[in-house]
């Protein structure tokens, strides 16, 4: 097994064939979460993950989970969820507490990787119009359940979700693939398979044909008006 490259200040990261196999995609250590490394390592399909005390950590796993736009698979019973209308929709209006809210602690006492760093490096990116956040609210206003990402020209890295009441991260997770679809985006990077994603529509691909597939659509021009959701759940149908 080849020595994990650490990153420097204006060091680049290595090609993903030097990812490791075991763990999956384990690329580089070290560096920083500043906004050029962030958006350099996501035009890469590179990621961010590390629990503390662990060093910064950087991700490029094969195969890749994704989902494409037009594969969205609604259930019958999160079809019946949205009819109902509980909930009421926002983007990027509670980015940071939709970050905190999925670095809640989980029930079995486990933090996640979400940590202070995270949170301040991916508020910069939303203030820079480069993340986004679905944001579902009970009839109260109370925030139940959203999504966070990055949005690099036609692609969104999708980083979390949460849920504090049933089915509210996958209305949430319709919500984007309403707006991404109404903007032609190419694909949705789900990262790591999951059966909750899977449900969704998500599917694994090889990482070059991900490579591929991120360099035809990286780069494509995106307009910030997308930004934007119907009032109700119903809407989304």
């Amino acid at each position: 097994m080849h020595p994990l490259p650490r990153l420097h200040s204006n060091g680049d990261f290595p090609p993903s064939c030097e990812a490791l196999e075991d763990p999956n995609g384990l690329l580089a250590i070290g560096g920083d979460l500043s906004t050029q490394r962030l958006i350099a390592a996501y035009r890469r399909g590179i990621f961010p993950w590390y629990e503390a005390p662990q060093p910064l950590l950087w991700w490029t796993p094969d195969p890749r989970s994704v989902l494409f736009p037009e594969e969205l698979h609604v259930s019958a019973s999160l079809r019946k969820t949205l009819k109902k209308d509980a909930f009421q929709l926002a983007v990027d209006r509670q980015f940071t507490q939709v970050m905190r809210a999925c670095a809640a602690a989980r029930g079995d006492g486990v933090g996640t990787w979400i940590d202070a760093k995270m949170v301040t490096a991916y508020s910069r990116l939303q203030q820079q119009g480069l993340a986004h956040s679905v944001e579902v609210m009970d009839a109260k206003g109370t925030l139940v359940g959203g999504l966070y990402g990055v949005s690099l020209g036609r692609v969104f890295f999708g980083e979390s979700m949460f849920s504090s009441v049933s089915n509210a991260s996958k209305v949430a997770f319709v919500a984007l693939v309403r707006v991404l679809r109404r903007a032609d985006f190419h694909m949705i990077d789900c990262q790591l398979e999951s059966k909750h994603l899977n449900s969704l529509g998500a599917r694994s691909i090889k990482r070059e044909d991900f490579e591929q597939r991120l360099k035809l659509g990286v780069d494509l021009a995106t307009d910030d008006d997308i930004w934007r959701l119907p009032a109700t759940c119903a809407d989304l149908l």
